[in-house]
């Protein structure tokens, strides 16, 4: 078995990096760090690459119906240092945008629609609120930007020149829009709303769209309860937004170099990813854990 050191490192964004197995497998790792506004915060979340690791274990396994992914093992090859927040994963040519698809209308989208009754170029009925289900969940992809910079809301027609491939790209909308009904119907079935959330997609050696890099995690999506919901306002989450309204409130200016988080957020952050682990799989994160061999005991 490889040591972690011992492997080359292909990239590093703001929470994951990726690092070569040779042949056509990569080393997807999860860190515990946490990013708001484009840039990362010196305090890490403690078990946070643990929870977007398993989740995203789970749902490449329940969504394997609807499109192949990129998961081969999180153990078989996984370096014992990184192993509970790593997965062995296949190579793919990236598509080059962010596929996001939105359930219901908030965060940038509700921002754009009350500037100009669209998102991404889709026309809404008028008269929505914030957090309003959509009539039909929407493929609004972005740009994927480099590190540090922001990624850009784009119309269809965006897309389809920075892709490059109508056919492709309407293979990505389709698959993209399809794995989001099937994890939001399983996820009211857990007592959540998935408002929205963000897939990427690549493509193996025979021409097979996969997605990959994580799925349907709190860093990637956006989680709320069930019970309580009320259209008309911001709702509370189980996502990343919790450390970004303490940014805001802050007085941060949102530029480099980002503040540290104080406990009490960092452990409400933590509690709020282990909670949506449980509540979508069903079952505590130690137990996966200890079914790829990580010895979640007590340090005495």
């Amino acid at each position: 078995m490889p040591r972690l050191t011992d492997l080359p490192l292909i990239a590093s964004g703001k929470v994951r990096e990726l690092y070569d197995l040779g042949d056509d497998r990569l080393l997807l790792v999860a860190t515990d760090r946490i990013s708001t506004y484009d840039a990362i915060h010196p305090t890490p979340i403690p078990g946070k690459g643990s929870v977007l690791t398993g989740l995203s274990v789970f749902w490449f396994g329940l969504t394997a119906d609807v499109v192949p992914n990129h998961f081969l093992s999180d153990s078989d090859g996984v370096p014992d240092e990184v192993k509970g927040r790593a997965i062995v994963v296949k190579k793919l040519q990236i598509v080059p945008i962010e596929a996001i698809v939105r359930g219901y209308l908030s965060g940038s989208g509700w921002t754009d629609y009350v500037a100009t009754g669209k998102v991404s170029g889709h026309v809404l009925p008028e008269g929505l609120q914030e957090s309003d289900r959509l009539p039909a969940p929407l493929f609004t992809p972005s740009t994927k930007a480099e590190l540090g910079a922001h990624d850009e809301a784009i119309d269809l027609d965006q897309a389809a020149s920075i892709v490059g491939d109508p056919e492709l790209l309407a293979q990505v909308q389709e698959k993209a829009v399809a794995l989001y009904e099937k994890a939001a119907a399983h996820a009211r079935e857990r007592g959540l709303i998935l408002a929205d959330t963000k897939f990427e997609f690549g493509v193996d050696a025979g021409g097979v769209l996969h997605v990959a890099d994580e799925v349907l995690t709190p860093d990637s999506s956006r989680y709320w309860p069930v019970d309580g919901y009320e259209p008309g306002h911001g709702q509370p989450s189980f996502d990343k937004q919790y450390v970004r309204d303490w940014a805001t409130r802050s007085g941060w200016d949102k530029l480099d170099p980002a503040p540290a988080i104080p406990a009490e957020i960092v452990e409400g952050t933590s509690d709020r990813y282990r909670d949506a682990y449980q509540r979508i799989t069903g079952e505590p994160l130690s137990d996966w854990l200890a079914r790829i061999g990580v010895d979640t005991a007590p340090k005495v």
